[in-house]
């Protein structure tokens, strides 16, 4: 869920987090239809997609792509299936930020469509967005990268960046079996250096580092498996924790507030603009919800 007003890496992949552990366990016997999902899905953010191939993009995927039709409150045409569209109505209230949308939009698909969770949306959905954004000629990294271009990072943190993305799913995998040739590894490495800006000086020791695990994942690809699934669960349990600290204090909701009182309200809720501060948070009362299912 791989926002998204630019954060779409890592702002989808919380709120998918953050769903999934409200509406995974929902409908767990029922296998999920990702074709009605993708409906469903398409009905918030994909809007006008025949006559604009960007809509996906310029809706839930990132704010670079430039702004959406001014008919961002109408559904999409009839002749989808209306049994997994949002209605015309429920439109209204969805946020117009694009990464706020997406996640408006997971919260109200995986309930609309039995058996899905927030994880289907970021497998089926993400891959859409993504082929969006290459349409409309942007990156959902674009951010970014103009933001990190001209720092020169530690090895820790280059390293760290570019071994996520090289045993990502689409590239070598975590056990290196798309990578056992290295003209393989050498395509994904590439492209996982361009991506993470600020690693030129370390790029080398990286390499030499990743092909040493490489080949170490070959002959031994029980015991690194399990190194990667211990990793993999850390690092989601770090993740629940800041879901749970953001709906300790309501931190999470705060932000969503404040994020549309200045965006979508003329007077950025100021003072004496109460309806303004009332609408946001009913805008963003997704959050509450959501906490609220949080142990």
């Amino acid at each position: 869920m791989k926002n998204i007003n630019i954060n779409f890496g890592c702002k989808i992949a919380l709120c998918s987090l953050f769903f999934a552990l409200c509406y995974g366990a929902t409908d767990a016997a029922t296998t999920c239809s990702r074709a009605n999902l993708t409906r469903c899905l398409d009905s918030v953010c994909a809007i006008g997609l025949s006559s604009n191939p960007s809509a996906r993009c310029q809706y839930c995927g990132t704010s670079a792509a430039g702004a959406a039709p001014k008919n961002v409150m109408k559904s999409v045409s009839a002749g989808a299936s209306a049994k997994y569209n949002i209605s015309d109505k429920d439109l209204k209230k969805a946020p117009t930020d694009p990464g706020q949308r997406y996640a408006w939009a997971t919260t109200q698909c995986i309930k609309k469509v039995a058996g899905c969770t927030a994880d289907d949306v970021t497998d089926t959905y993400d891959s859409l967005i993504e082929q969006s954004c290459r349409a409309a000629g942007v990156s959902t990294q674009l951010t970014k990268t103009l933001e990190t271009v001209a720092k020169t990072k530690s090895k820790t943190a280059c390293q760290s960046e570019i071994t996520n993305c090289v045993i990502a799913d689409k590239n070598c995998m975590a056990d290196f079996r798309n990578c056992a040739e290295n003209s393989d590894f050498d395509k994904f490495f590439a492209a996982c250096g361009v991506e993470n800006a600020g690693c030129d000086e370390h790029i080398a020791s990286i390499r030499a580092d990743l092909i040493a695990e490489r080949d170490n994942a070959i002959k031994n690809a029980e015991s690194i498996l399990n190194q990667i699934v211990a990793s993999y669960q850390s690092a989601r349990e770090k993740k629940i924790s800041s879901i749970k600290s953001g709906c300790s204090d309501n931190s999470a909701r705060d932000k969503c507030v404040a994020t549309v009182c200045a965006n979508n309200m003329t007077n950025g809720c100021g003072v004496g603009y109460e309806s303004e501060k009332s609408m946001s948070i009913q805008l963003c009362k997704f959050y509450e919800i959501a906490c609220a299912t949080i142990d």
